[in-house]
């Protein structure tokens, strides 16, 4: 969705709408196309480890910028432009988004070293509540930090899942420009709990993941732990729609 113009106007219009009919959205983008194409202009290679960009300084630097500042502004600026209240943040802005090194599974080399990639460890809700409570509409782009100083590159999926298990947020909304979860005849998967999609990632099912909803490994374990996270929350219930981003839905604050 971040890269049509049209699809662009869309899906600030219709947020703005559910905002404006009670609904408190929370938006979390991710910017994987756009950030590639800053690498290339910087001649840096990405280099992807189980379907997750690894992250050394000089590529941290370059996904803080293009997150945190071209695509997340873009995102507000579109959304104010349609009548909305959009705020942008980072992890990093009232210490939203506490994180730490992500360490590959123990079966994994461990030689490969993914950089500042980052998991979540904890999120502060509050600036999140008093923002939706007073009627703007937060635009969260998935950069976390340590107690160290360090910044990190998180799944977006993961963050927006964990942000509607804090918020304990009446639905998770993920948009992709893909059908959805495909096997390896490019079947449409539907209606499968976390069990299920496990099965499928262990199994492996001849790159069942390939063009659908889940581009590898790190796709395919972001559903299951938001799977399992909408098991964890009372009515939150995930829903994909077609864009390229995440929203968890507050029903109240």
């Amino acid at each position: 969705a971040m890269l049509d113009d049209m699809l662009k106007s869309s899906f600030a219009r219709d947020i703005v709408l559910m905002s404006l009919g009670g609904i408190k959205p929370i938006v979390v983008h991710g910017g994987g196309p756009q950030i590639a194409e800053q690498l290339e202009l910087l001649g840096k290679e990405s280099v992807f480890v189980e379907g997750m960009r690894g992250t050394d300084s000089d590529t941290m630097s370059a996904v803080e910028m293009v997150l945190g500042g071209a695509v997340n502004k873009e995102i507000v600026q579109r959304l104010n432009g349609h009548g909305g209240r959009a705020v942008g943040l980072t992890g990093k802005d009232a210490s939203l988004i506490q994180s730490e090194k992500l360490i590959l599974d123990a079966e994994a080399d461990p030689s490969v070293d993914l950089g500042h990639v980052g998991k979540v460890i904890a999120v502060n809700d509050e600036i999140l509540r008093l923002l939706s409570k007073s009627g703007y509409i937060p635009v969260i782009a998935p950069i976390g930090f340590d107690n160290s100083g360090n910044s990190y590159n998180i799944n977006a999926d993961v963050v927006a899942g964990k942000i509607a298990e804090v918020l304990s947020a009446e639905k998770l909304i993920y948009l992709t420009n893909t059908p959805g979860l495909l096997d390896s005849s490019k079947n449409l998967l539907t209606g499968l709990n976390a069990s299920q999609v496990k099965a499928v990632d262990t199994t492996g099912a001849g790159d069942a993941f390939n063009g659908g909803l889940a581009f590898g490994l790190s796709k395919s374990k972001s559903i299951r732990e938001c799977l399992e996270l909408a098991n964890k929350v009372a009515g939150l219930s995930t829903t994909k729609l077609g864009a390229g981003d995440a929203m968890p839905f507050l029903k109240d604050i």
